[in-house]
């Protein structure tokens, strides 16, 4: 059984903020290394202390700039296995190109699936996320994936708002199963939207099967990117009479346009995690709010490092 003493805790450029926070929670200090960048881009890192048989934890998010990140990623995941590390767990509290995750028409790629297999292949021996958009991504891996939910958290804050007659809405029927959880720990009712989406990031939306009328309406999902799904889904709350809408998700993208789009609709507000750093445009938005999932994070590393049981956090 391992101690804290053999374990350490490294940053990527993504997320630094919620790196920080983590290991203030564990009470140790960010792990010694450098990451520059070459004249032509390419990435350049190295390890600035020694990490031989040390249980390492490595903090780095898809967030905007997925390709540049997980590059980066796959990089130090390289170094400390040639470093020697004993086991190097990559925590990707956002975990990218989760929605392609199965070919949805001929010729197309299964990208989550070749992640998986890139994490591996550069020496992640552990994966711990937060809310996978399909959590069967899980059986792309080899090796143990924690997939935590950022659900208490959301919940917390949405309780302290002290809503009447709250009904939390599906915004499709892939993520019914995540609303009705979470409509039980709010306990309130539960409401499903019927859409198409006949192209990437284009949503249309049919109908509202559920009862909003003259109630508050939480909207739940795993990430918000364009926002278009989004602003269709509350103007249809709307015309069904919803009261306040709100909306609860634990990524926030923000691809584009979208936090004006957000800001321009009748939205109340947007309640994310900080697995995505805000965007500054929505910093200064008080539509916008996000919650610090680190304490969550930092209880999962340090059960991981303790090899005690990580479960109890996924409810």
């Amino acid at each position: 059984m391992k101690n804290e003493n053999t374990m350490k805790v490294f940053a990527g450029s993504s997320v630094p903020a919620l790196a920080k926070e983590v290991a203030g929670f564990l009470k140790v200090d960010l792990g010694k290394c450098v990451l520059e960048q070459f004249s032509d881009g390419e990435i350049h890192f190295y390890i600035d202390e020694n990490v031989r048989g040390e249980d390492v934890f490595i903090v780095q998010s898809g967030t905007n700039d997925a390709n540049f990140h997980m590059m980066e990623l796959f990089i130090m995941l390289d170094a400390f296995r040639r470093a020697s590390a004993e086991r190097v767990t990559a925590v990707i509290p956002y975990f990218c190109y989760a929605r392609q995750d199965w070919k949805d028409r001929p010729r197309v790629p299964i990208s989550a699936r070749l992640v998986a297999d890139l994490l591996e292949a550069a020496g992640a021996t552990r994966i711990l996320t937060m809310d996978l958009h399909s959590p069967q991504i899980q059986g792309f891996f080899s090796v143990p994936v924690d997939n935590l939910r950022a659900a208490p958290v959301l919940a917390n804050y949405l309780q302290n708002l002290g809503l009447e007659d709250l009904t939390v809405v599906s915004p499709d029927a892939g993520g019914v199963e995540r609303a009705r959880v979470f409509a039980k720990r709010v306990s309130a009712e539960l409401a499903i939207i019927d859409k198409r989406r006949p192209a990437p990031n284009v949503a249309k939306v049919l109908r509202v099967i559920g009862e909003v009328k003259d109630r508050d309406v939480v909207i739940l999902d795993d990430m918000v990117d364009t926002g278009g799904t989004l602003v269709k889904t509350v103007e249809a709350l709307k015309r069904e009479g919803a009261r306040k809408v709100f909306a609860a998700c634990s990524h926030a993208v923000l691809s584009g346009q979208a936090v004006e789009k957000i800001e321009n609709s009748e939205l109340e507000k947007l309640i994310v995690t900080n697995t995505i750093p805000l965007r500054e445009t929505a910093k200064s938005s008080q539509k916008f709010e996000s919650l610090s999932v680190a304490p969550l994070f930092g209880e999962a590393i340090r059960r991981i490092n303790k090899g005690y049981s990580v479960s109890s956090l996924f409810v």
